[in-house]
Formats: structure tokens, sequence, C-alpha cells
């Protein structure tokens, strides 16, 4: 039974008071795409000078990595509560921050199913030449314990690569273009993440009428993808 309180709402507020207010084994998918701690201390410029649009806001900035992790455990204690028993989770994350959440997962007692590679088209290229270019994100997927039932749309996704079975690497875009949200010319969001990645996300692992719940909505792309996929 889907709980009618809870579909098609945006909740507005501190993603860890919020949380708590929810029943538990209310939603059969999370989506997560928590804050990177870039731990980003200088401004970051091109080779002409121009300044590079980072991200810099308040909510990705922690004092350290233990007040990171502390956040982390929150965060995932609250949702894995409120995951059905045969729900799944997905998080997102770079370098800086995804192997940290990834032990806090397993600590948790979650079950990872797959790591994912998304590869990006396109990424922002690495200006001053001395590190590989940064082109990919890492998404973790995992069960709720060891013995969930978990929902996995394998012929979907079969059919959506042409008939092979779907790897654990994905090659997308970045959000950019139309689908970017934009306010007179600047980014509404530095972190928006494209309908692509999401379209595929909730192909495996849900169904019509599941209730998808993301803790850090941002620009709002998992619940227009859900909206849009029923």
């Amino acid at each position: 039974m889907i709980n009618l309180n809870l579909k098609n709402k945006i909740l507005n507020g501190d993603s860890l008071k919020e949380l708590k207010k929810i029943p538990s084994e209310s939603f059969d998918l999370i989506f997560a795409d928590p804050p990177y701690n870039l731990q980003l201390r200088n401004q970051l410029v091109r080779p002409d000078r121009s300044k590079v649009n980072a991200v810099n806001d308040k909510w990705d900035q922690f004092k350290s990595f233990k007040t990171y992790d502390d956040f982390t455990i929150k965060w995932l204690e609250e949702c894995k509560r409120i995951l059905k028993k045969n729900g799944s989770i997905w998080v997102i994350g770079s370098y800086h921050n995804i192997f940290r959440v990834g032990a806090k997962i397993q600590d948790l007692g979650f079950w990872i199913l797959n790591d994912v590679i998304w590869n990006k088209n396109n990424p922002m290229p690495n200006f001053k030449g001395t590190r590989f270019t940064n082109a990919h994100e890492t998404l973790i997927w995992a069960s709720k314990d060891k013995n969930s039932k978990y929902t996995f749309n394998y012929q979907s996704l079969k059919c959506l690569n042409d008939d092979l079975q779907m790897r654990s690497t994905w090659n997308l875009p970045i959000c950019n273009g139309n689908e970017r949200l934009k306010d007179k010319g600047k980014k509404v969001h530095s972190t928006q993440k494209p309908e692509a990645l999401l379209h595929r996300i909730l192909l495996a692992s849900t169904n019509k009428n599941d209730l998808v719940l993301d803790p850090f909505l941002g620009s709002g792309t998992t619940a227009v993808v859900a909206k849009k996929t029923g």
C-alpha cells in the first residue's frame, strides 16, 4: 500500500529532521545524491584566468571528515528505517566522498549489489593539467539487507541496451543545454543530474506506483523522472 500522505510530496526543510517524521518501511526505492564534501580551499580558474563556477555551496562544507561521517551515518540510518524490507537504495558520489559513504552503507547492514560508473561523455576538463580529467561518478546500489527480494528489471534494461545485458558502466552526458536549469544565465543548482541517469535507475529498480524518496532533492530531477514514469 502506498502511503498517500507521502505520495507526490516535496518536503522543504533540513533533511535529517524531515526524515525522522516519515513512518518506517514507507519507500520502495531511495536515490540519494548527498553533499560531496569537496574540501575546496581556493578559487578554481581556467587558463584564461576566468573563474570556474565550482561547487562552493554552504551545504557542501563540513569541518572535518568525522563531521561528514557523522552526518552520513545519520541520514543513512533514517533511510534504512524508512525503506521497505525488499527496497533498495542508490547513492551517487565522487572520489571525494563515495568510499566513505560506501563504508557506512556496509557498516549499517545494507547489502551492496553493484557499483555503477557513470562515465560522462562531456566532463569538465582538468584546467591545470595536474591530474587526470575527472570524467566519472560512482553509484552504489544496495538492498536493505542481504535477504531482501529487491526489484531488478533485467529485461527492460536489456531492451534499452540493444538486447545486450546492461553493464555497470553507463555512458551518459552531464546535464546541459535546455535541460540545465538557469536563472539569468547562472546555474540554479551546481550539481544538477541529467534525467537520463535517473530514468535508468528507476527503470532498473522500481515498478509502476512504487514510492521513491530523494533525501537531497536539489534541482528536483528525481521527482520529475518519477512523475514521468509513473
